[in-house]
């Protein structure tokens, strides 16, 4: 789920991987493990990275709203 939802956001805005990882400030390993499934529980701080990267909530990570 979380997985789906980060590549929706990305793709959303209309960015890649590599951008995102750069943005959220994580590596683009972390980025790549989350979205394909191998992490399937990202750290609570990764979440947070990664969502404001994404202009997002963390609770829209989880949730998908």
């Amino acid at each position: 789920m979380i997985a789906q939802n980060i590549k929706k956001y990305r793709k959303k805005k209309g960015i890649s991987q590599d951008k995102l990882s750069k943005l959220a400030g994580v590596t683009y390993n972390t980025i790549i493990k989350i979205e394909s499934g191998a992490t399937l529980n990202p750290r609570v701080d990764t979440l947070r990275l990664i969502a404001k990267g994404l202009g997002v909530t963390v609770d829209s990570l989880l949730n998908g709203k």
